[in-house]
């Protein structure tokens, strides 16, 4: 018979899949929802809708938020971190560059996120195998990206701000680990406050410059409603339960799935263009945060 500990530790499976598949989707419901709206309402739009559902979630569970202002100061600077910032850089880039493409490069998430533990957030010597899954997957970018021609058609402020956001969302899973999930609060009530944070930020800048154009097809509205319930709604809970069980590498190791996903719906349903050395770059930095998180192991001499 198994223990309730092994029950936990196998529980967050389900949400890591669902999770990734969520926000595997989101590049393709970020392109769609540009049709009709800027950068900046894409943003707003997703952590809005996201805000309504859990709110909406907590409430029916009868969760209450967090009150003290400390949390909600950590809260801030996730939210700035994981919907602000990201959320208009990737919006801001795919007017640009492809869904593909910013799922490919959503994949360097777990490398940032091992800079910052070794930079910030660990008192352990960089072992041989981070150096090496660094140094793997930094040419699994420069692969993706096609150094060797260049960026091609990519325009160099599309990746660069790709690049930050990934860095944002790196960031901000270790500080997850070290100053919120220790206080023990429930996932939903980090989730929603988060993301109610990141509305009232963006609400502002939505009403100076939110739409593109008054004209809404149901397709993008609804890729909109997905984007918010699912990727910016109930993802977080998923994202919160599964660092709490598994922890903050394992979290962002989520990117390992939604490149996959991306490039499927990509091609699938915008008629997307790939080529060769996108997913084959993708892989590369792949094994390198596989390395670097020691999941695939080096024979050593």
């Amino acid at each position: 018979m198994h223990s309730p500990s092994h029950l936990v530790n196998k529980s967050w499976i389900w949400q890591y899949l669902a999770l990734g598949i969520a926000w595997g989707c989101s590049f393709i419901f970020i392109k769609l929802g540009l049709e009709f709206l800027t950068p900046v309402g894409v943003a707003f739009g997703r952590v809005s809708l996201g805000a309504l559902t859990l709110i909406t979630y907590a409430r029916l569970r009868k969760i209450s938020l967090p009150r003290n202002p400390k949390i909600w100061g950590h809260l801030v600077f996730l939210a700035l971190s994981l919907n602000v910032i990201p959320g208009i850089l990737f919006a801001q880039a795919e007017t640009q560059v492809t869904s593909i493409l910013a799922g490919i490069i959503n994949a360097v998430t777990p490398l940032m996120t091992l800079v910052a533990i070794m930079l910030f957030f660990r008192s352990e010597k960089v072992s041989r195998e981070q150096i090496i899954g660094l140094l793997v997957g930094f040419l699994g970018v420069l692969t993706v990206l096609g150094a060797w021609r260049g960026l091609g058609d990519n325009p160099p402020s599309a990746i660069l701000a790709l690049l930050i956001a990934v860095t944002c969302y790196g960031f901000s899973f270790p500080y997850s680990r070290k100053f919120v999930l220790p206080k023990q609060i429930q996932p939903e009530a980090l989730a929603a406050t988060q993301v109610l944070i990141a509305s009232i930020i963006l609400l502002p800048f939505y009403l100076i410059d939110g739409i593109a154009k008054e004209e809404y097809r149901p397709g993008p509205v609804f890729a909109m409603m997905a984007l918010g319930i699912f990727g910016s709604g109930f993802a977080y809970i998923w994202n919160f339960h599964i660092m709490q069980a598994a922890g903050s590498a394992i979290a962002s190791s989520v990117t390992f799935v939604t490149p996959v996903v991306a490039v499927i719906v990509g091609v699938i349903f915008l008629g997307e263009g790939i080529t060769w050395y996108e997913p084959f770059g993708g892989l590369i930095v792949l094994c390198g945060a596989a390395i670097a998180q020691g999941r695939l192991k080096l024979s050593r001499s």
